[in-house]
């Protein structure tokens, strides 16, 4: 399955360059989002390296996702697609 980084979980001031806000095709309430916290996903960048992350809470109410990654992502991250792992 498949998600795609909308963007980073900013604030006014902030922004966490190691969380992301991530988009699924066809979920579009927290009641469907909350099925996916806990799975793994990953992250491919353009030179073939993997970075993984993990979902780890919905964001807002219309079913756009949170996940932490284990480092921060580049800006060419934003609108590219990330592969989520089975558990």
């Amino acid at each position: 399955m498949e998600a795609v980084i909308v963007n980073y979980r900013r604030g006014r001031h902030t922004m966490h360059a190691n969380q992301l806000l991530l988009e699924i095709e066809g979920v579009d309430s927290r009641a469907k989002a909350s099925q996916f916290i806990g799975k793994r996903i990953v992250w491919k960048t353009p030179g073939g390296k993997e970075i993984f992350g993990k979902i780890i809470r919905p964001h807002g109410n219309n079913g756009v996702l949170r996940a932490r990654f284990s480092r921060g992502l580049p800006g060419t991250a934003l609108g590219t697609k990330t592969r989520i792992l089975e558990k």
